[in-house]
């Protein structure tokens, strides 16, 4: 018995006419500014062997991914992510190139997320990825993108928050735990489970680095965090970090307003291939970030080549959420004319059809039986003209009047 033939699987959704063409938009803005600064698309498969996202299980659990055998008996997943795939074509067929790389996507992921009530396990991810560089001046470039990509969108107010995911590692790694205690703590500093976090480092012991963990969900705000982060724990490593992200955030002042960026020693993403500056970006009416993402100098380096890397995704699904509720006017376009061919010159309608559209029409062939159902369906779609071709070819400007033939 057939029991799931008229519902999508949790997790996905079918998208009509009015969601295609605000998601159409956005992917176009999106892409255009990637494209205007350089970056050329690559595409990667849906599926790839298990061991591309095997590299290290920290990055991606494998009770999150789908996952899938071959003919050969190889185990496959369905792509959660976008960097890994990229980071395995840099890796092979890129190795060698000119440096540095300059990439973006526009993909579907899939990852399940079984504790995420409401949260899509299909998503569309466009993107970009600066391979070759570790230098200040890629993080900023790619910071910079981020910042146009959230105020060019047509979807509103915004907020891009960054941090180092290295003032989280640097605290983390001097503490006498095993990996596992490690990501407990990572997770209720993400969550901003503050009693959790405190139960669980108090039963570790007192030390300084165990004093700035406890805080570090709180170290969010304006530059005022850096000397906060700084009372709190401080040595050579910790100083470099904190002095070059306050001098990113310093220099990204510059292209938003106050209170448009945000420091956030607490961003700690779940992906754990991030090394360095990370960023987290909102847009006002959805309340999870659209755009996230960071460096991640070492990933690359899984697949066999040592080099650098930044880059950032952005969630197309929810960016489009969010357009078409603040620009309804965003609608797939009606055919400017409808074409009515009459018996015996179906054939005729057909080329005077592709007439139109060589002129830049938009121009529909009527499949109706009769010119009544013809005249019915393009009021119904809104179409202004219809063109009546037969032994006397003539033209009717509807306009909501059939007299005006």
């Amino acid at each position: 018995m057939r029991k799931n033939d008229l519902i999508t699987p949790e997790g996905t959704n079918d998208l009509l006419f009015e969601d295609c063409a605000v998601r159409r938009t956005v992917q176009n803005k999106i892409h255009k500014i990637f494209e205007d600064r350089g970056y050329c698309e690559v595409v990667t498969p849906m599926l790839e062997f298990y061991d591309v996202f095997n590299q290290n299980t920290s990055y991606f659990p494998q009770e999150s991914l789908y996952k899938l055998i071959d003919g050969k008996g190889r185990l496959l997943v369905v792509r959660p992510d976008c960097t890994m795939p990229i980071a395995r074509v840099v890796a092979t067929r890129l190795k060698g190139a000119a440096t540095p790389i300059r990439l973006y996507y526009n993909q579907r992921v899939c990852i399940s997320n079984p504790r995420m009530t409401g949260r899509s396990d299909e998503v569309l991810q466009t993107g970009i990825e600066l391979i070759g560089s570790g230098s200040k001046r890629a993080d900023l470039e790619v910071l910079a993108a981020a910042i146009e990509v959230l105020s060019g969108c047509g979807a509103g107010d915004f907020r891009l928050e960054i941090g180092d995911i290295g003032f989280f590692k640097e605290l983390v790694n001097k503490l006498p735990v095993d990996d596992d205690t490690k990501e407990n703590i990572r997770i209720f500093i993400e969550n901003k489970n503050y009693p959790a976090l405190n139960d669980l480092l108090d039963s570790i012991g007192s030390s300084n680095a165990i004093s700035a963990l406890k805080q570090l969900p709180r170290l969010f705000g304006g530059v005022e965090v850096f000397d906060r982060a700084a009372s709190l724990f401080s040595d050579e490593k910790t100083e470099k970090i904190l002095s070059n992200l306050k001098d990113i955030y310093m220099n990204l002042e510059k292209l938003v307003h106050s209170g448009k960026l945000t420091v956030d020693l607490g961003i700690v993403n779940r992906t754990d291939y991030y090394t360095g500056v990370v960023m987290k970006g909102y847009l006002q009416g959805y309340g999870a970030e659209v755009l996230s993402g960071g460096r991640y100098d070492r990933l690359i380096s899984d697949f066999g080549y040592d080099v650098p890397a930044t880059g950032f995704a952005v969630n197309v699904d929810a960016v489009s959420k969010i357009v078409r509720k603040q620009h309804p006017e965003i609608k797939p376009k009606t055919s400017d004319i409808i074409v009515y061919g009459e018996d015996g010159y179906e054939m005729d309608a057909l080329l005077y059809c592709q007439k139109l559209i060589s002129e830049g029409k938009t121009a529909e062939n009527a499949v109706f039986d009769s010119l009544e159902a013809a005249y019915l369906y393009a009021e119904e779609k809104g179409i202004e003209q219809l063109v009546v071709v037969g032994e006397n070819t003539r033209s009717v400007n509807l306009g909501g009047n059939r007299n005006a033939e």
